[in-house]
């Protein structure tokens, strides 16, 4: 099981295009650039409170995001099939499922 910055990294990887670019600031500074809640205020000129607010609203948006369209559960389940496949004995099923996970 992932913890949660990696849960919440991945979120940003499948939904980022989802959020408004404040959303997507404050998600990247906090979970990327590992930022605390008060660099994050001071560099935006917003209060520390406004900070955490926006980045549990915005964690919440990406899990009901992720509840309804399953985008990374089910990439993590093509990629096990992927594998699964992969350490099969036949040359061809993997020939295609290297060229799928080119595609991926």
């Amino acid at each position: 099981m992932l913890d949660k910055n990696e849960y919440i990294n991945q979120l940003l990887d499948w939904y980022d295009k989802l959020l408004t670019d404040r959303q997507l600031d404050v998600m990247k500074l906090y979970y990327r650039e590992d930022l605390s809640l008060t660099e994050i205020a001071e560099n935006l000129k917003i209060s520390r409170s406004a900070v955490y607010d926006l980045i549990k609203r915005t964690s919440a948006l990406m899990e009901d995001y992720e509840s309804k369209l399953k985008l990374v559960s089910n990439y993590h389940q093509r990629m096990a099939l992927y594998d699964d496949l992969i350490n099969s004995e036949t040359k061809d099923v993997k020939s295609v499922v290297n060229k799928l996970i080119e595609l991926e």
